[in-house]
């Protein structure tokens, strides 16, 4: 492995690193779960706050669908505030003035990390649909490169919600040795079969625009923007609830006083979701999305680690996972509900796992995890509390 910028590198001495970017570039190629090889490789991440000394207050949070590692500082592209920043920064949950926050985009985004936008070093062109099938599995290989590039052996936690939770269990499961603590929010151990459904609507809308041009749009000089606007409208919708949509539009009107009789849009949140999607494409790719949807698709632990039976994932050498977990979810979620967090919690009971568990009161949705909500803000503090208390984390002397 090499970094393509070493100076910006992590030293070897702890330091402070407020809002580092940097690139990882991996010479090596990186064995995926579909038997193919990715290599060379890039992968894109940020950093905040100080490494101790021991390199044991290193927390990876793993970003959603459509998320990046932009958690703090603005988006390059919309510049929007950090996708996070209501739980992550100095005094937050996850309070960089204690810890040390890695966040890197996942392999087959496009947000600097390599996927099919980027460049086959082999033709001289960009992957298209020539970018190997990806899995949650090797999104979490590549992190796992990342965090020994920075010479950490431990993480003490891994934290993530909807996909971003998926990876939080696979670190568990296929790391467990290398993650002190878990938290998987609003997440579940497979992806069900209705989330699927959804995924493959928003692959077809896509495919469907003629500016797809076959996964060569890039190579053709078009964007099948209209595809991937719709594809994002559908997503957005199960990422709410309907008593959050009734009361922030209910049946409003758009700037008018009666119905057009025509197909503008005359309601509210038909405008809202027309924002959603124009506003979407001008930041991801349309074969990211393919690629990524997929890798959720296809993420099933029983399946993969457990023999059919969740519980057994979490077993090594017919002991227990070591990591210690806290799992929470929203009641209004129907996109991850309760229930799929609930048998992950039964799992882990049966192996007899350290685990808490929450289910947060909200109308807000999925998305709940991405805003202003007390009560689970109190929850992840206070369990990262209880953890560095365990860990012997001490708090960073005040200036």
């Amino acid at each position: 492995m090499s970094a393509p910028n070493p100076a910006a590198a992590v030293p070897a001495e702890p330091a402070t690193l407020p809002g580092l970017r940097v690139t990882l570039g991996v010479d090596r190629p990186m064995r995926l779960d579909s038997g193919a090889e990715l290599g060379p490789f890039e992968v894109a991440y940020q950093t905040y706050g100080t490494l101790n000394a021991d390199r044991s207050n290193a927390i990876l949070i793993c970003h959603a669908l459509t998320g990046d590692h932009y958690v703090l500082d603005p988006h390059p592209v919309t510049g929007k505030p950090g996708w996070w920043e209501m739980l992550v920064g100095p005094g937050k949950p996850v309070d960089t003035d204690r810890y040390f926050v890695i966040c890197s985009n996942v392999i087959g985004g496009c947000m600097g990390s390599t996927g099919p936008k980027e460049t086959d070093p082999a033709t001289g062109k960009p992957y298209g649909l020539g970018f190997p099938v990806i899995t949650i599995g090797d999104m979490v290989r590549a992190q796992k490169l990342l965090v020994e590039h920075l010479g950490i052996d431990q993480l003490f936690c891994v934290i993530g919600g909807s996909m971003g939770g998926m990876q939080v269990l696979q670190w568990a499961v296929a790391y467990p040795e290398s993650v002190f603590a878990a938290v998987p929010i609003a997440t579940a151990a497979r992806h069900s079969a209705q989330n699927i459904a959804f995924h493959e609507v928003g692959r077809q809308a896509i495919m469907a625009d003629p500016d797809w041009a076959g996964g060569n749009y890039l190579l053709e000089g078009t964007r099948p923007h209209r595809g991937l606007a719709v594809a994002r409208m559908a997503a957005h919708i199960t990422y709410l609830s309907e008593p959050a949509l009734h009361r922030k539009f209910g049946r409003n009107l758009q700037n008018r006083q009666s119905v057009t009789y025509g197909f503008d849009a005359d309601f509210q949140v038909e405008s809202y979701l027309r924002h959603q999607g124009i506003t979407f494409v001008e930041r991801f790719d349309a074969n990211s999305y393919l690629y990524i949807t997929r890798a959720m698709d296809y993420f099933d632990l029983a399946a993969d680690y457990g023999g059919g039976t969740l519980s057994n994932a979490f077993r090594k050498d017919g002991k227990g996972t070591p990591v210690r977990f806290c799992l929470a979810s929203f009641s209004s979620d129907w996109l991850f509900p309760t229930s799929e967090s609930r048998a992950i919690v039964h799992a882990l009971n049966a192996v007899a796992a350290n685990v808490s568990f929450v289910e947060i009161r909200t109308d807000k949705g999925h998305d709940s995890f991405l805003l202003d909500e007390p009560e689970f803000h109190q929850v992840i503090r206070g369990f990262l509390e209880g953890c560095a208390e365990h860990r012997g984390l001490t708090r960073a002397p005040t200036p």
